[in-house]
C-alpha cells in the first residue's frame, strides 16, 4: 500500500479508508462484539441543560472534560462509539462544539484522547471534514497541547496519517501516541478519573482475553500503603498539621508560594505551563521522604507552581470541601451585586484550618494577579488555572457545566480578596 500510495486521489483514499473500516467491522464480529451503542447516554447528561449553546452536539457525550493528567493538566476526551449515524449529526457542529470546548483550555497546556473504537461507515464524517478540522486548528490549539493519546488504533487510522502527514509538522507529530489497551494510560494520567464509554471497555476486555498466553490485568485495586510520616501529598490537612508540630500551612504550601513570591511574580504564564511529569514525580517523592527541595537547582519557575497545584489537587478532600460544592454552583443564580457577600458566607463556614490554607493561597494569587500586566495572569486567568483544583464533588468529577460557576467563584475570591477574609482571623494564621 505504501509502495503505491503516490499519486492517489483523495476519492482514491476514501474509498480505501472504507475498506479498512469494513475490514475493522469484520474483526469485530470475529470477536463476538455487537456495534457500539450510537446513542449511549453521556456520564454528564444529567446535567447538561437545554440552554447549552450546542445542547444538540453535546447530550451525545462525545466530547467531555475528564479531570487532569498526572502533571494537572486538563484532559479532553473524544468517543467515536458516542457518534450517531452521519445524517443524524451535523459535523459542522460538532467541530463548532470542539472547538467551543477547547477555547476554555487552550490558554494553559491540556492533552486530549481519543477513543477510536466505534467509527464505523455509518458514522464517520468525509476526509474533507477531517482536513478542513485539521486546519480549523490553527497555532492557539496545537502550541499547548502536549499530547495527543489514540486509543485502539486501527489500519484506518495508518490510512488518515498517510493523508495528514503532508499537512502536520514534524513538532506536532511528537506529540501523537498510539496505546493499544486502556490500561497503557495508567502511565500517563489518572485512569480512575477518565469519562470511558462502557462499549470501550467492553472493546477493550475482549482484546485482551483475544491475547493468548497473556492474562487480563486485574481491575482489582490494590489497598493503600499508610503514610510516610514524613508524608506531603495525598495526605490531611488534619494529618499535615499533626505531624508538623501544629503548623497550619502545610510545609509544601508555605516553601512553594515563598519561592513563586521571590522569584516568580512578574514571569509569564506563571501556573500555565508543565514540566515534565516524571520531575514533578522525583520531586513529590522528595518532599515525601522529608528530604530538602531546592527550587534553583532545577532552574525553572514553573516546577514550583506545579507542584503547588499538585499537592492542592491531591489532597483527600478538596481544600473548599465536599460539603460547599453545590453552594458553590448556585453562585451563578446570584445577583451580581450580591456574589462577593455570598462568597463571603460560604467561606465563613469552612473548618478553621481550611480556612487558614484557602486564606493563605488567595493571599499570594491576589499579589499574583497585582502583577498580570507583566505576568498575564490576571484573576480570571489564575481562576481557570486553580478552580477545579480547590473544588471538586464527592462522587465522580466536575461536569463541563460547573466549570463556570466554579472558576467565577475562584475570580471572586482572588480578586476580592481583602473584602470576602479579612472578618475572620485565626490564631496562629499567617500570611505569605
Amino acid at each position: 500500500m505504501r509502495n503505491s500510495a503516490e499519486g492517489m486521489s483523495e476519492i482514491d483514499f476514501e474509498q480505501l479508508a472504507e475498506i479498512e473500516l469494513k475490514k475493522d467491522e469484520c474483526e469485530l464480529s470475529s470477536l463476538g462484539e455487537r456495534k457500539a451503542s450510537l446513542l449511549q447516554p453521556a456520564a454528564e447528561e444529567v446535567d447538561l441543560s437545554m440552554d447549552h449553546p450546542y445542547y444538540d452536539i453535546a447530550r451525545h457525550g462525545i466530547i467531555q472534560v475528564a479531570g487532569d493528567d498526572n502533571c494537572g493538566r486538563k484532559v479532553i476526551t473524544f468517543s467515536c462509539c458516542r457518534m450517531p449515524p452521519s445524517h443524524q449529526l451535523d459535523h459542522i457542529r460538532l467541530l463548532q462544539y470542539l472547538k467551543y470546548t477547547l477555547d476554555q483550555y487552550v490558554e494553559n497546556d491540556y492533552i486530549v484522547i481519543y477513543f477510536h473504537y466505534g467509527l464505523n461507515s455509518n458514522n464517520k464524517p468525509s476526509l474533507s471534514w477531517l482536513k478542513t478540522a485539521y486546519k480549523e486548528f490553527d497555532r492557539k490549539y496545537k502550541k499547548n497541547i502536549k499530547a495527543l493519546y489514540i486509543v485502539h488504533p486501527t489500519n484506518f487510522i495508518k490510512i488518515l496519517w498517510h493523508i495528514f502527514k503532508p499537512l502536520i509538522s514534524h513538532k506536532f507529530g511528537k506529540k501523537v501516541s498510539y496505546l493499544n489497551y486502556l490500561s497503557d494510560l495508567r502511565e500517563h494520567l489518572k485512569y480512575d478519573q477518565l469519562i470511558i464509554p462502557e462499549d470501550v471497555i467492553r472493546h477493550d476486555e475482549k482484546l485482551r482475553s483475544a491475547q493468548k498466553g497473556q492474562p487480563i490485568p486485574s481491575t482489582i485495586t490494590p489497598p493503600p500503603r499508610p503514610p510516610l510520616p514524613t508524608q506531603q501529598f495525598g495526605v490531611s490537612l488534619q494529618y499535615l498539621k499533626n505531624k508538623n508540630k501544629g503548623e497550619l500551612i502545610p510545609p509544601v504550601m508555605k516553601h512553594t508560594v515563598s519561592y513563586l513570591k521571590e522569584k516568580g511574580l512578574q514571569t509569564e504564564g506563571l501556573f500555565r505551563r508543565s514540566p515534565s511529569i516524571q520531575m514533578i514525580k522525583e520531586i513529590q517523592k522528595l518532599y515525601n521522604l522529608g528530604k530538602p527541595v531546592n527550587f534553583d537547582e532545577y532552574g525553572n519557575i514553573h516546577i514550583p507552581a506545579v507542584i503547588l497545584k499538585t499537592f492542592l489537587r491531591e489532597l483527600p478532600e478538596p481544600l473548599l470541601t465536599f460539603e460547599c460544592y453545590n453552594e458553590i454552583l448556585g453562585i451563578t443564580s446570584v445577583e451580581s451585586s450580591l456574589r462577593v457577600a455570598n462568597c463571603k458566607q460560604i467561606i465563613q463556614k469552612l473548618p478553621e484550618h481550611n480556612f487558614v490554607i484557602l486564606k493563605y493561597l488567595m493571599c499570594f494569587l491576589h499579589a499574583v494577579s497585582q502583577e498580570s500586566i507583566l505576568n498575564k495572569m490576571t484573576a480570571s486567568n489564575l481562576a481557570c488555572v486553580f478552580g477545579l483544583n480547590l473544588i471538586r464533588p464527592l462522587q465522580g468529577i466536575s461536569s463541563l457545566s460547573a466549570l463556570v460557576p466554579v472558576n467565577m467563584f475562584t475570580e471572586l475570591l482572588i480578586e476580592f480578596y481583602h473584602q470576602i477574609f479579612n472578618s475572620r482571623t485565626v490564631a496562629g494564621e499567617s500570611l505569605p
